[in-house]
């Protein structure tokens, strides 16, 4: 067996798409409307199908989970984020853990956690 994708609940397709290619490059693989395969495994499902799905309520923020991503070059891409994103919600600015690695958390359009930081 083996993880094939994760899947994250978004309001905006086309704006989370957007969000996604801009700050990682990520492009689209499949789009069944309403659900978009990108690439690296990351699957945007809209809202209103999922809770459908489900019959719950979506919790934004709700810290549960995170989406790690790691880059070398941490300055350029802050200052990209901060370019094409500057209302971003940021759970923590750019800083340097104690034992070295340069991280940033902050959440998309949707409430998801995503975090940058250094290799190790």
């Amino acid at each position: 067996m083996k993880l094939k994708n994760v899947l994250i609940v978004v309001k905006d397709i086309e704006r989370s798409r957007q969000f996604y290619h801009d700050l990682f490059g990520l492009e689209i693989i499949l789009d069944n409307g309403g659900n978009m395969i990108l690439t690296e495994g990351l699957v945007l499902q809209e809202e209103k199908y999922w809770k459908e799905f489900l019959g719950r309520d979506i919790l934004t923020e709700s810290n549960a989970s995170e989406l790690y991503f790691e880059e070398r070059d941490i300055e350029g891409f802050v200052e990209k984020l901060e370019k094409y994103y500057p209302e971003v919600n940021y759970v923590n600015r750019f800083m340097t853990h104690s034992w070295g690695q340069k991280i940033i958390r902050f959440y998309d359009p949707n409430g998801n956690l995503i975090e940058v930081g250094t290799p190790m």
